[in-house]
């Protein structure tokens, strides 16, 4: 038994010793979180219409503020939240599934989220995307999940649940409105509530 003490302590001890000086060697950036993106995705008979912020943030850090989320490929629209390398990692392998199976974007879709949930490389990709032609908007995550819009409206991202409500708000009460405005509007809501969220927007619209 005094054996067993002897060697369970030594271990606790050098791991811990390990352990604080990892985290004494970090520097700040290092032990904070990377806060980006609010994304939003909106779809009226007339448009889709996809808008995210420009605000990267570290802690209590904004780290830059016109950053650009939003990238459209012919009549797709693609939208990231997450580690910016991770992030165009994935789009530019949903890039080149979309050129496998011809530009079907369920198909492209549910491919990459395999290749992600599967392959080593990939699996420790931090991101979500979401995903959107003139038909579908899909969101995409390390999970393996690929979710599909129930109401024509999704968000991602730090601001992405106040963006969401707002737009669904908006849409509820009047049918009519414009993708463009609808979008617009919620984000601007989404801004004023979300400290990690800015109102530099980019928007990519599609007409339908």
């Amino acid at each position: 038994m005094q054996i067993f003490f002897k060697y369970f302590l030594k271990y606790n001890l050098v791991c811990g010793f390990s352990k604080k000086c990892r985290l004494y060697h970090q520097s700040p950036f290092e032990r904070q979180a990377w806060h980006s993106t609010t994304i939003l995705s909106v779809r009226t008979k007339n448009s889709l219409v996809m808008i995210g912020d420009g605000q990267v943030s570290q802690g209590n850090l904004v780290v830059k503020p016109n950053a650009r989320k939003i990238r459209k490929i012919g009549n797709i629209v693609l939208g990231f939240s997450g580690a910016t390398a991770d992030c165009f990692t994935l789009v530019e392998r949903l890039e080149s599934k979309l050129d496998n199976y011809s530009g079907q974007l369920t198909r492209a879709c549910v491919e990459l989220a395999r290749s992600w949930r599967t392959e080593k490389y990939l699996r420790h990709l931090q991101a979500v995307i979401i995903a959107a032609d003139k038909n579908v908007t899909l969101q995409l995550t390390g999970n393996g999940d690929v979710l599909e819009s129930y109401d024509n409206i999704m968000a991602i991202g730090s601001g992405g649940p106040y963006a969401a409500a707002a737009a669904r708000a908006l849409v509820y009460s009047n049918l009519e409105l414009d993708a463009l405005y609808v979008a617009t509007s919620a984000m601007k809501i989404a801004a004023d509530m979300c400290v990690m969220t800015n109102h530099n927007f980019v928007i990519e619209e599609i007409s339908r």
